[in-house]
């Protein structure tokens, strides 16, 4: 099987407000087609570190794939960088040149005289069309390595990758196909997960089991690979069926599935109605039910009865319980779940109360307390959480477990 590895280029990558999208679409053609990435890197515009990278990446991988850095500006590097390094001088393509001031015209500019430095090709190097865009992508093939220098912007990454890339690996990849699962679990931790499923993925060479923490969730990734599609996924079918067994109702979705997707599901099957009071969620488990489409059908009504009086007003939760047992309480949840029940006509009645801090927390209810509660019409139960993070994590967490509550009643 080819191993490739991609390098995304360009300091903008590093900031906390540029997100490198090139990589993830690029793992999943190469995916298609039987290419596996094995390490993935992002380089800022410095020619010492990009330099080093691509060494080393030269010694470890099949397939190198970079993106960025081919403008016609000071700090586009890569050009330079991979002339360098493979040690083939860079040469004016005055074919390339005349397309890139050909398309200046089109549009009505004067091509200023740095955009020359894009039609600068590596001795030997093959040049691949951009239509979209001013600067060429490069193919290279170094002994056994195959190299692909691709522009950033995925409006030309793109159509070059599908129209140009994916041809050439199809023909070097042998016909390896792989296909990935993911399952997902709710109620147990990363350890817990791993400790009860790894004496039956450890006995497996293909496919390969990793398991990541996930926002409230637990993913079991899988990846097989195989002759053709059918083959990766009876490698996967087997596995996943030994794990299914394994990981019982903890397993809430087989093929990457949100907790919302598969909450909607089995309300839409079974004909029930759902309706939510939030409180330190602020409407968030509404917003994760609505966003599934077709949710009109099972969603009747969201409220946040965030003040105590809101609760008393909205919901009908007794004054007197709030002042007994608290807002936060698992008396106040339940009420919450009852009112909002009965409020809406629904079948299923969901009440969340906790506190999400960073204040409002006492040594006897601290922050990340939470109750989540549920009434249905034979039926009231509660559980009470201790959950960790800051105030958006507390948030997140309690919504999914007020989901994962409803999933577990439904079967």
């Amino acid at each position: 099987m080819l191993s490739a590895e991609i390098i995304a280029i360009g300091s903008e990558l590093l900031t906390p407000n540029r997100v490198d999208t090139n990589s993830l679409w690029i793992t999943e053609r190469l995916n298609s087609i039987g290419v596996e990435v094995k390490l993935k890197t992002i380089v800022g515009d410095d020619e010492a570190r990009l330099e080093e990278t691509l060494r080393d990446a030269l010694k470890r991988s099949n397939v190198i794939i970079s993106t960025g850095g081919l403008g016609p500006t000071e700090d586009d590097i890569t050009r330079k960088v991979f002339s360098r390094v493979l040690g083939r001088p860079l040469i004016l393509n005055e074919q390339v040149l005349e397309t890139i001031r050909q398309r200046f015209a089109r549009r009505g500019y004067r091509m200023t005289p740095n955009n020359e430095k894009q039609a600068l090709i590596p001795q030997g190097a093959e040049v691949l069309p951009n239509p979209n865009g001013t600067a060429p992508g490069i193919f290279v093939r170094e002994g056994e390595k195959t190299i692909f220098i691709l522009p950033g912007p995925p409006r030309e990454m793109q159509p070059m990758f599908d129209n140009a890339v994916m041809p050439i690996l199809s023909g070097s990849s042998k016909g390896v196909h792989i296909c990935k699962r993911v399952l997902k679990v709710s109620g147990l931790g990363e350890s817990a997960v791993d400790d009860m499923i790894a004496p039956i993925y450890t006995q497996y060479r293909n496919p390969t089991t990793t398991i990541l923490f996930n926002m409230g969730e637990i993913e079991v990734h899988l990846t097989a690979s195989g002759k053709d599609e059918q083959t990766a996924n009876e490698l996967l079918d087997e596995l996943e069926i030994k794990l299914e067994e394994k990981l019982g109702h903890y397993l809430f979705a087989r093929r990457g599935e949100t907790m919302e997707e598969v909450v909607g599901l089995q309300l839409s099957v079974k004909g029930y109605t759902i309706a939510v009071a939030e409180s330190c969620t602020g409407g968030l488990i509404a917003k994760r039910l609505t966003d599934v489409p077709g949710s009109s059908r099972y969603f009747l009504e969201g409220v946040v009865t965030y003040s105590n009086q809101s609760k008393v007003d909205i919901l009908g939760v007794p004054e007197e319980m709030i002042v007994k047992h608290g807002a936060v309480s698992a008396e106040v949840a339940e009420a919450m779940a009852s009112g909002i029940k009965q409020r809406a006509l629904a079948t299923i009645g969901i009440g969340v109360t906790g506190i999400a801090g960073p204040t409002g927390g006492t040594e006897e209810k601290p922050v990340g307390l939470v109750y989540i509660a549920l009434c249905d019409d034979v039926h009231v139960e509660h559980k009470p959480l201790i959950l960790p993070g800051d105030r958006q994590m507390i948030r997140h967490y309690a919504s999914q477990a007020a989901l994962d509550l409803v999933r577990r009643r439904l079967l």
